[in-house]
């Protein structure tokens, strides 16, 4: 793997889009929720991945998923609130996290699946490295939000074989409203050409697992088909200009988590509302990737968060 130069916490962060400024090294808590701690709040195998991460549910494999607490987003539906937004996690070292992903493998992990470590870039990279030097072979898996700079997305280039990450909204006013970021379209877009540019097309195991390439989710929400709509305008504009292909991941999931009623998401997408978000997709040839049945709205899919692992 390509190693860059070793990072440290910064004296004033810009890790995130957010540029808060935090000074992390010192202990300062940034918008992110992260100060000098690196917190995770599970680290197991995990079932409910695209198939092409973690098997069918029935698959005793599944994939390698830490889970590290804070986010660069507020979303106001969150499924993962407890340690995206209120602090759930325990406090270990860099040290301790590569055994956690090397115990991962050992455990028969098909990849390693980081969830939201952005906010712990240093101390990620830091662990890759101890890890692999330590006989972590593993295809990396990278989930994100899509809230990224540039500059983290390439100082991830050789630790990421996968990038799994979110397409939220294409309409400004509604990344304000709902994950409290208006920049975020331009910003996703942006990063998303990047990892396109780092990974190239999608690469398959002998078994049809992903070991390199992107994934691109979207979660519709109710009430916002026109939104999904132009995100999936914006993924086809998107492939037809790198010329890279990648994998859509339309989901139909939502569920009203967290203080998503308060802001008007108190309810879960209707068939008819899917069914218009699948449509143009279907009309754009956004095939190459998986689309969810209805049925996945079921809060049995988020994993508790009980430290295990860790």
């Amino acid at each position: 793997m390509k190693v860059g130069v070793r990072m440290l916490l910064p004296h004033h962060c810009t890790l995130c889009p957010r540029a808060c400024g935090a000074d992390r090294a010192a202990g300062q808590s940034g918008f992110c929720g992260a100060d000098d701690r690196l917190l995770v709040a599970r680290a197991a195998l995990h079932h409910w991945e695209e198939p092409c991460l973690s098997g069918a549910p029935e698959d005793a494999r599944g994939s390698g998923t830490v889970f590290f607490s804070g986010c660069t987003l507020r979303c106001c539906y969150c499924q993962n609130s407890p340690i995206s937004q209120q602090g759930v996690g325990k406090a270990i070292t860099p040290e301790r996290l590569a055994g956690i992903f090397l115990r991962l493998q050992q455990d028969g992990a098909r990849n390693l699946n980081l969830v939201t470590a952005t906010q712990y870039l240093p101390q990620v990279r830091q662990a890759l490295e101890s890890a692999r030097a330590a006989g972590l072979t593993l295809p990396v898996v990278y989930n994100t939000g899509g809230y990224e700079t540039l500059a983290a997305v390439k100082a991830l280039d050789g630790y990421v074989d996968i990038w799994l990450t979110d397409f939220k909204y294409a309409s400004p006013e509604l990344a304000e409203r709902y994950s409290a970021a208006r920049n975020y379209p331009a910003v996703a877009e942006a990063a998303l050409r990047q990892m396109l540019r780092q990974t190239g097309a999608p690469v398959y195991d002998a078994e049809g697992f992903l070991q390199r390439g992107v994934i691109v989710r979207h979660l519709a929400l109710p009430g916002c088909v026109q939104d999904s709509r132009t995100v999936l305008q914006t993924l086809a504009r998107i492939r037809r200009e790198t010329g890279v292909p990648f994998l859509s991941s339309l989901m139909s999931q939502f569920t009203p988590f967290y203080k998503a009623a308060e802001y008007g998401l108190g309810r879960r997408i209707t068939t008819y509302e899917y069914r218009k978000v699948v449509d143009e997709a279907v009309r754009l040839g956004l095939t190459d990737g998986y689309m969810q049945e209805k049925s996945s709205a079921r809060e049995e899919y988020t994993p508790p968060f009980d430290l295990e692992g860790v």
